[in-house]
């Protein structure tokens, strides 16, 4: 806030935007003085320069001793989020008890499956209450858990308490690498807990980075997940050239399938007509940007799976994810036939076209 004299001797205060590493950041209403982010991928990445950009002093904590040291010293994650230069305010560790330090906000930044792993490790030493963001989109495989269902799970079985209320998920469109460039983007925030909620929303959002906060925390998680499974569908017709009235067509059915899904589990309907459900399909089945339409685009172009795999940069979650879904539908007894499809050419060999033939000549049936 700057004052700045005005005509007749009035002093008036002007909100300034400062530009930090492509970010506009407003350094305004922020109350959080030290942060962890726990994972050093895009996303990651991204959240610690969102806050760095708010004044708050960031610590992310990573595994591999090579990788912090040699992001440390370029101050730059060139594997992930390359072109974007780490302040000074961001320090990288691999010690968890250096980390989560007077962490007032911890920053859950973990693939999907293997956040069990991660977190049954760091349950005991993270600070207890301090409140815990995930911005990671899946399910967990065999257990069927969303992200902060998973977190909680390894601090009850390490007997360390921490309400579910304290525990949010931040979902929606949020292609990492445009909004490090400072392009605008507006994202939700599921929380129970209102206090939580705001504190989170204040301190992360900037002038080109909006939240939105909703009390449906199941809806926006499983919104996050379901898309990616669609966004590879959506890749599939893009590398088989099935045009824009194919794809138009599978990102509106692909709606339907997660809503009717969710609404079966208990989730508000509403949550998939906003940012975690339509904004983050249009995004996903739509950018080049994104590994799970990337990868839906080289398997509709007979690439072998093992092969998108294995050339990708950063886990393609949508590809474990679809065999959660399959299996929380089977329990919901709910259809989704598009899921279904991905999951036969993922893991039964059906060749895309085949698949897409197959959608087509379902029973046909009302639209309502």
């Amino acid at each position: 806030c700057v004052l700045v004299r005005a005509a007749g001797g009035l002093s008036v205060c002007v909100r300034v935007a400062i530009s930090i590493s492509g970010l506009s950041v407003l350094p305004m209403s922020n109350d959080l003085q030290h942060a962890t982010i726990v994972g050093t991928g895009a996303m990651g990445t991204l959240c610690a320069l969102l806050l760095a950009g708010r004044g708050t002093r960031v610590s992310m904590l990573g595994r591999s001793a090579d990788r912090i040291a040699t992001i440390e010293s370029e101050r730059e994650n060139r594997t992930y989020l390359p072109g974007h230069t780490l302040p000074e305010s961001i320090s990288l560790t691999t010690d968890p008890d250096v980390a989560f330090n007077a962490s007032e906000l911890i920053i859950s930044a973990i693939p999907c499956q293997h956040l069990r792993e991660v977190w049954t490790k760091l349950a005991k030493q993270a600070t207890p209450d301090v409140p815990i963001v995930s911005v990671t989109k899946g399910i967990e495989i065999d257990s069927l858990l969303r992200p902060t269902e998973i977190i909680q799970d390894c601090f009850t079985s390490q007997s360390v308490s921490s309400s579910p209320a304290r525990l949010a998920a931040l979902s929606g469109p949020s292609l990492a690498d445009e909004i490090a460039e400072g392009l605008p983007a507006v994202v939700v925030l599921g929380c129970e807990d209102e206090a939580v909620a705001s504190s989170v929303q204040r301190n992360l959002s900037s002038s080109t980075f909006r939240i939105y906060t909703n009390r449906d925390i199941l809806g926006v998680e499983l919104g996050g997940a379901v898309k990616n499974v669609i966004g590879i569908a959506a890749g599939i017709a893009d590398g088989l050239k099935m045009g824009s009235n194919a794809k138009a067509s599978l990102l509106t059915r692909g709606l339907v399938e997660i809503t009717r899904l969710g609404v079966a589990m208990g989730a508000n309907p509403d949550t998939f007509r906003g940012l975690a459900g339509i904004g983050d399909l249009i995004a996903t089945c739509n950018s080049t940007l994104s590994r799970n339409h990337t990868a839906g685009e080289k398997i509709g172009r007979g690439i072998p799976l093992q092969k998108v795999i294995e050339t990708s940069h950063g886990v393609i979650e949508g590809i474990a994810t679809t065999r959660s879904i399959i299996q929380l539908a089977s329990r919901q007894n709910v259809e989704m036939p598009i899921t279904l499809g991905i999951h036969q050419v993922l893991f039964e060999n059906l060749p895309p076209k085949e698949a897409i033939e197959s959608l087509m000549l379902r029973q046909l049936k009302s639209e309502l």
